[in-house]
């Protein structure tokens, strides 16, 4: 349980950092004339993502979850994964990554590395860690609480950011 408990602290100290990636792009935004978007929405996303964390740790912890080799390492390698896919988007979208919606108007969207693939290359890394990360210690519970209270705020999100994305943006000609 002490190596689950440390990644899950891991996680945390990577959301952290992330938040300090977020206010220091969203100054950066707002110097250049970024509106927010969705305003209402984003401290659910966070009460949401936060019980993740907790979630994970206090199923395996209350409810005596095992680790499970045939489920945990598979799981374990996908939240990595997850991980990776999300600060390659961070790392793409440089000073334009945020955990809010911040546009600046007139800038093109951005069509290079994941996002030449898919249009929200973040979110899947969401929907992946949010399923893998309880599961690593068998936390099907959360996995299953997460991944079914995720569902409408990342459809209030996609249907915000996509609205956002098509009033700010320049349209190619």
């Amino acid at each position: 349980m002490l190596p689950y408990t440390l990644l899950i602290l891991l996680v945390a100290a990577e959301r952290l950092a992330e938040l300090a990636v977020a206010r220091r792009n969203a100054a950066w935004s707002r110097a250049l004339g970024g509106v927010e978007f969705g305003r209402s929405h984003y401290p659910v996303m966070v009460l949401l993502h936060t019980g993740l964390l907790a979630g994970c740790v206090a199923e395996a912890q209350l409810a005596d979850r095992p680790f499970l080799p045939a489920l945990g390492w598979p799981m374990l390698t996908l939240a990595v994964g997850a991980q990776a896919l999300r600060w390659w988007c961070i790392g793409t979208l440089g000073p334009r990554w945020n955990t809010r919606v911040i546009v600046v108007p007139g800038l093109p969207l951005v069509t290079t590395g994941p996002y030449r693939l898919l249009s929200h290359p973040n979110y899947l890394a969401v929907v992946a860690e949010g399923a893998a990360l309880p599961l690593v210690h068998s936390a099907w519970l959360t996995a299953t609480a997460f991944t079914l209270l995720n569902l409408p705020l990342l459809v209030t999100r996609l249907r915000c950011e996509n609205a956002a994305l098509a009033d700010c943006t320049e349209v190619p000609a």
